[in-house]
């Protein structure tokens, strides 16, 4: 029997269906702060902003991934996210992550006059999330 609490949820990025089946539950960050998604949540359309994605199909599963870029969709019944980059932990070369992470953060605080300080912070987002994804 279907669980009454889900909700379609469906993930696409540019080369692939990333993800495409029911959930009961949705979080992710946008530009606006963390969301969680339930069923029957109001319809919003947002910019997602790097962060962890953690998609709950029961009450006892959850997969997590780090979701980088994009943009949302939710309506009442159905949710679906236009990813510009995602990966699931697997996916994640957590030295390669390790490495942009120290690289922003160096940027950050020497603050030199030609640092595109936005552009560094959106590294270390990025760097973060994926290192918080590998170690799920």
């Amino acid at each position: 029997m279907a669980d009454e609490r889900a909700f379609s949820l469906k993930i696409i990025t540019p080369d692939r269906v990333f993800y495409e089946g029911d959930a009961i539950m949705v979080e992710l960050r946008t530009t606006e702060g963390e969301i969680g998604v339930l069923k029957n949540h109001i319809p919003l359309t947002s910019v997602i902003a790097p962060g962890l994605l953690r998609i709950k199909e029961s009450d006892t599963e959850v997969k997590t991934a780090a979701l980088i870029s994009g943009f949302v969709e939710i309506l009442q019944d159905s949710v679906t996210i236009l990813a510009e980059v995602i990966e699931w932990p697997d996916e994640i070369d957590i030295n390669r992550a390790e490495e942009a992470r120290i690289r922003a953060e160096r940027r950050l605080a020497e603050r030199a006059d030609k640092t595109n300080l936005k552009r560094a912070e959106l590294a270390l987002a990025r760097s973060v999330a994926r290192i918080e994804a590998a170690k799920k």
